[in-house]
């Protein structure tokens, strides 16, 4: 089956009936204009019949009478005398053309023919007497002006419903059943290709393999195959789901309908369901054609889940009609569904099954070489200097997505611009990384001579006790310089593993605790500094006992529920379990706390000429902690794969920015076979409030 090719559509041409409703609204514009206009020199009051009679036989202010005898009303033309005395607190003004009146109700024409004359005789009334017949059509007009404006205002807003024709068609109200889908194809001016697509080697060739499907099928049924029905993107947010979708609609020369969970979803009932069955029919239409829905968890959860709480009906019968729709194509009808989604341990296992979605491709996190290729992407139009190193800027980027590295070369040119800068140097990038990962800089705070020395002993002490650990990661930086919310920081180079020993979690935990050790040996007393490093240091030492099975007393055993079904107010082990959990948490991390001090006591004048450097200088880097301590016995992967290279900041090197301790705790970046994203430390900056 060849591809149908997209022929070029002639723009439509806008209905008649818009434009005359247009030049409707205006016509009545210009009427209602044109009275009020040529209206405005007579001002009228309403007044009783005896005050009429007195105006005319009393005053002798009536200069001329009207009679309207089909609607049995009178006005009486006043003199500008009588004008002045009824119209003083008004714009009216005797001689400028503005003619004043009176108004008012009578019984008959007939009877008011005969008043008239009696007013003759007695000379009260001297002026002219006109008998009209007011116009049917202004009684008419006025009369159904309020219900032509009404329909009028009705018209319009149910254009503006509508959309302007544009997705779902121009149907007013009818059209929110419609889908919102947008149509792309290979004519787009501003398209992704593969190319633009750095990294993710495996899930592009899947992906690849795709639009092979819909460019070539007979190479594939031919031989008794069918063409895969669906393919779902996983993976953390920032690692190019969408990206990848983009990059499809770019290569494939086939119609390319791009949709997000979120607009089938909608206050009406039955709106959901609706969207999803116009969304195939037009896929059906368009055929061989691609159907993106991206972040499909927002309608794709599974169902029935936490009933008691209350549950969401329409989104159900939207899921029924989507698993519907996507099981009953014919085979080979040339319709594939891609769908992202980065909670996929959520979703209906009836939309996870094969014929459904026969594809689950896992987009991971970009590892070092991957990283560098994402740099050459996003730096093609970035002015960098000829000196730039991106082996080296992949290096110092562990655990950044495809999103964050775009961060980071967008920010190195928002700083090299700020300091008015040629080109985009590795200094720009050494600040941008800095920027990303411990936020801006505050010089201006404040700190005591007291609170400064006890940041410089909390930061000297994990250094000194990283640098002593045989899975210590690398150390690139320290700093007592606040910044964002932090006081201080220390930045690591951890090595990038896929499984993670427990001696390597036990040395983490040792190195976290170098700051709360040497606050403890040096200064006699502890602060809230280690407040962030606590917290990490409880959250892995709790993973290792109560997640991996990594401890003595309960070894083999997880507690942790990668469906997410587990009810929140219990817990998967008794009250005796639990102690023993409590128990094994606090014998690990005071063992390595008093590790940590033990260390930090035998390196004692090195850490002091740590604190005293950091003191005076603020800053130290990797160069510092080698003329004190001497050389590491150990070398990471990353300095076998690149070499080791010197990030002393007198060197011709550049100095690698800043990358947190929270990265040397890195237990994987990926997730494990229970979809548990086992890094257990959160956050971007080693925060050291005190």
């Amino acid at each position: 089956m060849a591809p149908i090719p997209n022929k070029p559509q002639k723009p439509r041409k806008k209905p008649f009936f818009g434009m005359s409703l247009w030049w409707m609204y205006t016509i009545v514009f210009l009427f209602l204009a044109g009275i009020f206009y040529f209206d405005n020199n007579t001002i009228t009051k309403q007044v009783s019949y005896t005050d009429f009679e007195r105006y005319v036989e009393k005053d002798h202010g009536i200069s001329k009478i009207i009679v309207y005898s089909d609607k049995r009303e009178v006005e009486g033309i006043l003199t500008d005398s009588l004008a002045r005395v009824l119209f003083k607190n008004s714009n009216f003004e005797a001689g400028k053309g503005v003619k004043a009146c009176v108004k008012t109700n009578i019984a008959s024409a007939d009877k008011l023919s005969e008043k008239i004359d009696q007013w003759r005789q007695s000379g009260a009334f001297t002026g002219e007497v006109e008998f009209e017949q007011s116009s049917q059509f202004n009684n008419i007009f006025w009369s159904f002006l309020p219900f032509i404006l009404m329909i009028a205002v009705w018209v319009f807003l149910m254009k503006r419903m509508s959309g302007g024709g544009g997705a779902g068609g121009g149907g007013g109200i009818f059209s929110v059943g419609k889908s919102k889908a947008m149509l792309f194809d290979k004519d787009n001016a501003d398209k992704v290709t593969f190319r633009d697509v750095a990294g993710l080697s495996e899930a592009k060739t899947e992906i690849e393999e795709i639009v092979q499907f819909l460019k070539n099928p007979g190479k594939y049924t031919n031989l008794g195959g069918k063409i895969p029905k669906g393919a779902l993107l996983v993976g953390p947010p920032g690692t190019g789901k969408t990206l990848l979708a983009k990059a499809v609609a770019g290569e494939a020369d086939v119609p390319f309908f791009s949709m997000s969970g979120s607009d089938f979803v909608e206050m009406f009932v039955g709106v959901g369901a609706s969207r999803v069955r116009d969304l195939f029919r037009q896929a059906k239409e368009k055929a061989p054609c691609i159907v993106f829905i991206d972040e499909i968890d927002a309608v794709g959860r599974a169902r029935g889940r936490n009933a008691s709480m209350g549950g969401n009906d329409e989104r159900e019968n939207t899921l029924n009609q989507l698993l519907t729709e996507m099981d009953g194509f014919g085979t080979n009808s040339g319709v594939i569904i891609l769908a992202a989604t980065n909670r996929a341990d959520i979703l209906d296992k009836a939309l996870m099954r094969a014929g459904r979605f026969d594809r689950q491709i896992y987009v991971d996190l970009p590892d070092l070489p991957d990283r560098v290729e994402i740099f050459k992407v996003h730096l093609r139009k970035v002015k960098t200097a000829p000196d730039l190193d991106i082996d080296l800027l992949a290096r110092q980027t562990p655990g950044f997505s495809g999103a964050d590295i775009a961060n980071v070369c967008n920010e190195a040119a928002l700083i090299a611009a700020r300091n008015n800068k040629d080109s985009v140097g590795k200094d720009d990038f050494n600040a941008a990384v800095d920027r990303i990962i411990g936020g801006l800089e505050k010089r201006n705070k404040i700190l005591t001579d007291e609170e400064k020395q006890s940041i410089a002993v909390h930061e000297a002490g994990h250094a000194t006790v990283s640098w002593h650990l045989r899975y210590g990661n690398p150390l690139v930086k320290v700093t007592i310089v606040p910044r964002g919310k932090a006081l201080g920081a220390a930045w690591y180079l951890p090595e990038e593993r896929q499984i993670v020993p427990s001696q390597v979690l036990l040395d983490d935990i040792c190195g976290l605790l170098g700051g709360r050790a040497a606050e403890d040996v040096f200064l006699g007393h502890i602060s809230t500094g280690a407040q962030n490093d606590l917290e990490r240091v409880t959250k892995l030492a709790y993973a290792m006992v109560a997640y991996y099975g990594m401890s003595d007393r309960l070894p083999n055993l997880s507690y942790y529920d990668s469906t997410g079904q587990n009810n929140m107010f219990t817990n998967p082990y008794s009250d005796e379990r639990a102690r023993i959990i409590d128990a094994e948490v606090s014998r690990i991390i005071a063992e390595q706390y008093e590790r940590a001090k033990d260390i930090l006591r035998k390196y004692s004048d090195g850490h002091h000429e740590l604190a005293n450097t950091l003191i005076t200088r603020e800053v130290i880097f990797t160069e510092d902690v080698e003329r004190i301590f001497g050389p590491r016995p150990w070398t990471s992967r990353t300095d076998e794969l690149f070499g080791h290279r010197s990030i002393s900041p007198n060197s011709g090197d550049p100095v690698p920015p800043p990358i947190d301790d929270v990265e040397a705790t890195d237990i994987t970046d990926k997730q494990d076979e229970t979809g548990h994203d086992a890094k257990t430390d959160t956050g971007k900056n080693d925060e050291k409030e005190n």
